[in-house]
């Protein structure tokens, strides 16, 4: 059984900063989405097995940064410059594959989430 367990979110000032984890047991790529209240959950960005292979939902690049330690069982998303629009509850989730996909159906393991807010 696959899991993942998410950590690191919390309160944060507009202009700020965050850097979730994501604790994963296996050899998976993963992948991080977001549920705004009221909205559907949409892909943020994504991070094969290796860690050689990123990808980024559009509006999201240059702001966020996925990295990965499979020494530790461990990815990172590191948010910048966050924004009131990117309060949310983040998960990460893994496909079974090692390499990235950007779909949400393609994903099959999911985190419990963690809530990110941002304030004005």
């Amino acid at each position: 059984q696959v899991q993942l367990v998410e950590s690191g979110g919390g309160l944060v000032q507009a202009g700020g900063s965050l850097r979730l984890s994501c604790a994963v047991s296996g050899r998976y790529a993963v992948g991080w989405f977001r549920q705004a209240p009221g909205k559907e959950r949409e892909f943020i960005a994504a991070i094969s097995w290796s860690g050689g292979d990123t990808y980024y939902e559009d509006s999201l690049k240059g702001r966020f940064t996925l990295s990965r330690d499979n020494a530790k069982n461990t990815v990172y998303l590191q948010m910048n410059s966050l924004k009131v629009e990117d309060t949310a509850v983040y998960y990460c989730a893994a496909p079974r594959r090692t390499d990235w996909v950007n779909l949400l159906g393609e994903y099959d393991y999911w985190g419990q989430g963690t809530q990110v807010t941002v304030s004005s």
